[in-house]
């Protein structure tokens, strides 16, 4: 299984027969603009997009993505529905503690704490819960995409159900935990084997380096990857 983050909150998850793109903010992401990495081979290949909220820093390059490489979308109901109107074709909505079975892997929505309404034409319009995302590949590591969200006593739960190993956090403040809390959540109720920060950097209103966290965490379990460079788990 390859992972390849692309800044901010978007991963790309590639398993033996499915390439997952999840929160596909990908124009306007300083992070990954600045990389120089040219949109469409990043997306190539891609065969679903996962979204773990509507806000336009997840949401993104979402119905570009769907409609060029013909992938298939994945999100809670109402943001589903909602993108099929803009032009989404394939969809497969759920909802909080829903399962969705996808060939070779299976994707969980799990509670995140964050807010849920967006701007839609000069108007807010609610989008769905705001959500985190277990993907358990066949015969690969299961990773925990907390989404946006502050931290709470139930990502024991989720850890006690899921045993996620790898952990895609959010450490950026403002929004999100920032570094302290993350540290917390992460030591407190997971144990994972691999932690990759994300939603810093992206914005001057964030953290913009993971350092704080990395120094919070201790220890070498904390990986920053080369921003469009796949790594194998």
């Amino acid at each position: 299984m390859k992972i390849t983050w692309f800044g901010h909150s978007c991963f790309r998850i590639d398993t033996d027969s499915s390439s997952i793109l999840i929160d596909p903010f990908l124009t306007g992401n300083a992070t990954f603009e600045d990389a120089g990495i040219p949109l469409h081979r990043a997306v190539k290949g891609v065969t679903h997009v996962a979204l773990t909220h509507g806000h336009e820093d997840h949401l993104g390059d979402t119905v570009r993505v769907c409609k060029e490489a013909d992938a298939q979308l994945i999100a809670v109901h109402e943001l589903a529905t909602y993108l099929a109107g803009r032009g989404v074709e394939k969809i497969d909505p759920g909802n909080t503690g829903g399962t969705l079975h996808h060939g070779d892997f299976d994707l969980t929505f799990v509670p995140a704490w964050h807010s849920a309404s967006n701007i839609v034409d000069g108007r807010p319009v609610y989008l769905g819960a705001c959500c985190g995302l277990v993907i358990a590949p066949a015969g690969g590591k299961t990773v925990y995409h907390m989404g946006d969200t502050a931290i709470f006593s139930d990502m024991e739960l989720i850890n006690d159900i899921y045993r996620p190993e790898i952990g895609f956090v959010p450490i950026g403040d403002r929004y999100t935990m920032g570094a302290k809390t993350a540290a917390l959540a992460c030591k407190r109720f997971f144990q994972f084997e691999l932690i990759v920060p994300c939603h810093y950097g992206t914005f001057p209103v964030l953290d913009q380096t993971a350092d704080k966290f990395i120094a919070e965490m201790g220890g070498d379990v904390v990986a920053v990857p080369e921003v469009g460079v796949p790594f194998e788990v």
